[in-house]
């Protein structure tokens, strides 16, 4: 089942298992802009990372001397969510915990997606309810893969700043402490498969709090995430799509020790309180 909210600019469809957007399109061009799913290269277009983001090691935490699994990304994006609001340009989606999420994450909580259309942009929020009587650990991020209509390397991303670019390499999904800089010139990013052969792009903290995608050094996105300190860049080899990832947390270091009250860039939500998040995708 699907929802569509729309204005006079643009129109966004969103997939009730997972929340997850599945169209964002210009209603007078009809340009696609959120990648169609074609399961041969990835059959997502934009799931929710909860409640973490990347991998553990092991796939698995340690909480209270108790060993639980986690998959890659968590669970949020498998489970249907339920739609509590519905405006023209408005919906509210909602996850609560349940008997199969209780398994394997042992806290009652509710997670709320909400997507708002406002004139050329498109706010995605998350809100994260903790109903436990305790802390609630989590991580949180998107995974918006956004549909490149020309040749990859017609495109590149421009930064906000002409920062110093780390990129924290992967090994069996887990980051290591190998870096690599990744150049900029007049802060844009030429985009090449090349970039992607070890897999994501992954940075800790990024100064930069928007990032553009340049079709033929035209922008034609705008990626806003002004709560989210780590960010991912990833695709496939000859993939028609980028994605372009702010997060809250990422994959355990190798070095990580199981606990998942320290694991790097965990959020921590006190009983009976909540936490907001939002980016945005601004169609230029």
């Amino acid at each position: 089942m699907t929802t569509t909210i729309s204005n006079s600019i643009l129109s966004a469809t969103i997939n009730h298992k997972g929340a997850e957007l599945i169209s964002l399109q210009n209603v007078t061009t009809k340009r696609e802009y959120i990648w169609e799913g074609n399961p041969d290269f990835w059959g997502k277009h934009s799931p929710i990372l909860f409640p973490i983001v990347g991998t553990l090691k092991n796939n698995s935490y340690q909480y209270k001397d108790k060993i639980y699994s986690l998959p890659r990304h968590g669970f949020a994006r498998d489970f249907n969510f339920k739609l509590l609001a519905e405006e023209p340009n408005k919906v509210v989606f909602s996850l609560q915990d349940n008997e199969a999420t209780l398994a394997i994450y042992p806290f009652k909580f509710e997670l709320q997606l909400i997507y708002t259309l406002k004139k050329s942009e498109l706010i995605v929020a998350y809100k994260v309810i903790n109903k436990s009587a305790e802390t609630i650990p989590f991580c949180i991020g998107g995974h918006p893969a956004f549909t490149l209509k020309n040749k990859f390397e017609n495109y590149s991303l421009q930064f906000e700043s002409g920062e110093k670019l780390i990129s924290y390499q992967l090994e069996n999904d887990l980051l290591s402490d190998k870096t690599q800089e990744i150049g900029l010139k007049k802060n844009e990013l030429p985009l090449t498969y090349s970039l992607f052969e070890h897999d994501a792009l992954v940075f800790k903290n990024l100064n930069s709090k928007q990032i553009k995608i340049l079709e033929n050094h035209k922008p034609i996105v705008n990626l806003r995430f002004n709560d989210f300190p780590n960010f991912g860049i990833w695709t496939k080899t000859n993939a028609p799509f980028i994605c372009l990832e702010p997060w809250l947390g990422y994959a355990d270091t190798t070095m990580a020790n199981g606990n998942i009250q320290e694991k790097e860039g965990i959020q921590l939500v006190k009983s009976n309180s909540y936490a907001n998040y939002n980016f945005s995708i601004e169609i230029v």
